[in-house]
């Protein structure tokens, strides 16, 4: 037993069965490992001859010192004679959208769910399921209530397409658990916004001008040699940010970097040698498992976003994203030939239909290769034309 801190917490090794840990100084408070690698926060005490747990959260939703803050809470109130066991209960079995939605994020986000995709339930049904349905019965809700929230977000329309299809899997649920009828789901086949395709990745002289930039930040001590490695990473392997920003060091091999988990699953990518030797020049910090570094000891860099609008600023580069690094690999990689299916393993996507979104990427190449063969047809049809006579002239 000890106290619970964002260490210790991240310390738990996972089991093949899930186990309890309690904190030292807060009795009742303590945190469930599951063999998933879910770590969720809970309180236990006891209602009459009965124990009660009451789940706080997962960790990487709610900091330790959160889910400390309601334990407190919650332990004051089963001193004053409440159960929040039997309240919670009851507020999750409540026949309205609000009570559909505490039972989903508390039973199905919590013990299924990445933390970065828990955020983003957590966040629609914050923003726009609950204040915009959430007194509403669930059983009484109709596919036009449906339609007409979607609507109401046409001026978002990537939030509006989000904020649906989370609404269909509440509605799922909602049937599993016998709070709808079978096959009554509402939200079912609601006609999506057209999200507009952000097409954007370096061309050749931006790449060089932001590998300047670089080098220059380094030199001159702007940025640290950890936000400088940190997009050089991104760039060699087109792996997705927060793969890069959780980078530890016993996930790199000479060849590979083999994640234990990553917004795919598990994830082997190949390490290419320009990538493998920032790597290994990067200074080492004894007792921090990380490889990319932040101001705070013994954790990794968390905000690559405020050097990189600093970046991107200095190399003429405003409108490029992060992500529009990701992109740009993608766009080498096609240009270089490099088939689809390869590419889709290089980059961790589930299905194919994601890798071909990229496609576009090799535009101008498509274009070089279009202009090429007109070109020689151009010449096959003037050599032509010069020896049967006068060249081909369009006439007005």
């Amino acid at each position: 037993m000890f106290k619970l801190t964002k260490r210790s917490v991240e310390g738990l090794e996972v089991e093949t069965a899930d186990y309890f840990v309690w904190d030292r100084d807060m009795r009742g408070f303590g945190i469930r490992v599951y063999p998933s690698g879910k770590k969720t926060y809970l309180v236990q005490y006891r209602a009459g001859h009965r124990t009660r747990r009451v789940t706080i959260g997962q960790h990487g939703v709610l900091t330790t010192e959160e889910a400390r803050n309601e334990a407190k809470q919650l332990l004051a109130s089963v001193a004053r004679g409440e159960d929040p066991s039997a309240q919670r209960r009851a507020k999750r079995h409540a026949p309205t959208i609000a009570g559909l939605c505490d039972r989903f994020l508390e039973e199905y986000v919590d013990q299924h769910c990445k933390p970065t995709t828990a955020r983003d339930y957590h966040s629609i049904i914050r923003r726009f399921i609950r204040p915009k349905l959430g007194p509403i019965a669930i059983a009484e809700v109709s596919r036009a209530d449906v339609v007409a929230f979607h609507h109401e977000l046409r001026d978002t329309p990537y939030q509006a397409n989000r904020a649906a299809s989370m609404l269909s899997k509440l509605f799922n649920l909602a049937e599993d658990w016998g709070l709808r009828q079978a096959g009554s789901n509402p939200a079912r086949r609601i006609k999506k916004f057209r999200e507009e395709e952000k097409k954007r990745y370096l061309s050749d002289d931006e790449q060089i001008r932001l590998g300047e930039v670089l080098a220059e930040s380094l030199e001159e001590g702007s940025e640290s040699v950890y936000v400088v490695s940190a997009i050089l990473l991104l760039i060699y392997t087109g792996c997705r940010l927060n793969e890069i920003l959780t980078l530890r060091w016993d996930y790199v091999t000479s060849h590979h970097l083999e994640l234990p988990d990553s917004k795919t699953g598990r994830r082997r990518i190949p390490l290419p040698r320009e990538a493998y030797e920032i790597l290994m020049e990067l200074p080492r910090e004894e007792g921090n498992p990380y490889v990319i570094l932040g101001d705070v000891e013994g954790q990794p860099l968390v905000n690559l976003q405020k050097p990189w609008r600093r970046i991107r600023e200095r190399a003429g580069l405003n409108d490029v994203r992060i992500h529009d690094l990701r992109h740009t690999y993608a766009s080498v990689a096609m240009k270089d030939g490099i088939d689809p299916f390869t590419l889709k393993e290089i980059l961790g996507h589930k299905n194919l239909t994601t890798t071909l979104r990229y496609a576009h990427l090799a535009d101008d190449a498509v274009q070089k290769a279009a202009g090429s063969v007109a070109a020689r047809l151009a010449r096959a049809v003037r050599s032509r034309d010069r020896q049967d006579g006068p060249a081909l002239r369009v006439v007005r």
